[in-house]
């Protein structure tokens, strides 16, 4: 791979487009800002990014010097903008999720294994240092045996955030609060225990007046044989951070967002304190922090050099859109469902509601 800067390009400039922005301008000499498309075009400018050109989201895509498509569009729209980028013979980088439906995620996968191209999925959580520290001690076995695992995503989003764009308002659009606001704790907890081979969910629109659920609860068996629950909310003031707790065979641990609440298990130190703890977003999203962002984007410039996978690629995305989905399949059909049973097909799985 060439020296020079890696060119790129980004396809929205909401709050999560301007954090990737943000995030660039850090790795000044790595990367270039070719293109942006959405929002202002004076925001590149007061982002200090006042050579990049401001266009539509197809010209982004097909710039010739856009070597990586970042996507940070409404989540509806990730499935087709990664294939398109993809088509386009460009690597991409893309917001959580990969896609709203299990079949587009998987030609993903597919498209980009046949180009030789990486698609990286934003899932900053696993890149923490704690995370990075359990996730290996899990896989060592020093932890024991899995045995429950809990993630809670109690939030607050207003009548605004909602109105402010319309597809938050939407199930088939990626709206709910478990796609939208539990995706993150949801993908952590699975690739901290293990894969997840059964749920079973139930959901409502407990407080707000719309179509997507805006409140989660869902059971989940591990391959290990471990279990877990889910619990996500955007209507539970005043809005906490969310937590993750843990129990093995050998002891117990609690997250608050990132920060580690308790720590059981003997002759094992705790982990690490990160260095720049993440905002939890937990009443306001745009409070989340650069950290997460700027770790995983050190990950995708390395990748590229490199031409190693991201550590955090298509296929890992697309294991977590399967998951999601069959939670909301669960809550619709009121049975268990078992991710990877026949009778099921798994491209069929949507986030769309049954009237």
């Amino acid at each position: 791979m060439s020296s020079e800067p890696i060119g790129v390009g980004v396809v929205g400039m909401g709050t999560i487009g301007r954090r990737h922005v943000e995030a660039l301008g850090h790795l000044e000499g790595d990367v270039r800002l070719v293109a942006a498309s959405g929002g202002a075009a004076s925001t590149l400018a007061e982002l200090g990014q006042a050579d990049a050109v401001h266009v539509s989201p197809d010209e982004v895509i097909a710039h010739p010097d856009v070597d990586v498509v970042v996507l940070c569009t409404p989540s509806g729209l990730h499935g087709e903008q990664t294939l398109t980028a993809l088509r386009a013979g460009k690597h991409v980088v893309v917001e959580k999720p990969l896609s709203v439906d299990v079949a587009s995620a998987e030609e993903a996968v597919r498209v980009a294994e046949e180009r030789g191209l990486f698609v990286s999925v934003i899932s900053q959580r696993r890149l923490e240092p704690q995370s990075q520290y359990v996730k290996r001690l899990v896989d060592e076995g020093t932890l024991g045996r899995p045995v429950l695992g809990e993630a809670f995503v109690h939030w607050l989003r207003d009548d605004a955030y909602y109105a402010h764009a319309a597809w938050r308002t939407r199930q088939d659009q990626g709206g709910g609060s478990l796609m939208n606001q539990g995706l993150h704790s949801v993908d952590l907890l699975a690739w901290l225990m293990g894969p997840v081979t059964q749920v079973t969910a139930q959901y409502d629109t407990l407080g707000h007046d719309m179509d997507a659920e805006d409140t989660t609860v869902a059971t989940l068996r591990f391959a290990s044989g471990a279990l877990g629950t889910v619990v996500t909310s955007t209507a539970t003031p005043p809005g906490r951070p969310a937590t993750m707790k843990l129990f093995t065979s050998r002891g117990a641990a609690e997250f608050a967002n990132s920060d580690v609440v308790s720590w059981d298990f003997d002759g094992v130190p705790a982990p690490p304190e990160p260095n720049a703890a993440p905002g939890s977003g937990a009443s306001d999203p745009s409070a989340i922090g650069l950290a997460g962002h700027l770790a995983q984007w050190r990950d995708i410039v390395d990748a590229y050099r490199s031409g190693r996978p991201p550590a955090i690629g298509a296929r890992d995305g697309l294991a977590t859109v399967r998951l999601l989905c069959g939670i909301y399949e669960a809550a619709e059909t009121g049975r268990a469902v078992t991710l990877d049973q026949p009778d099921v097909p798994v491209a069929a799985q949507t986030l769309e509601r049954s009237p």
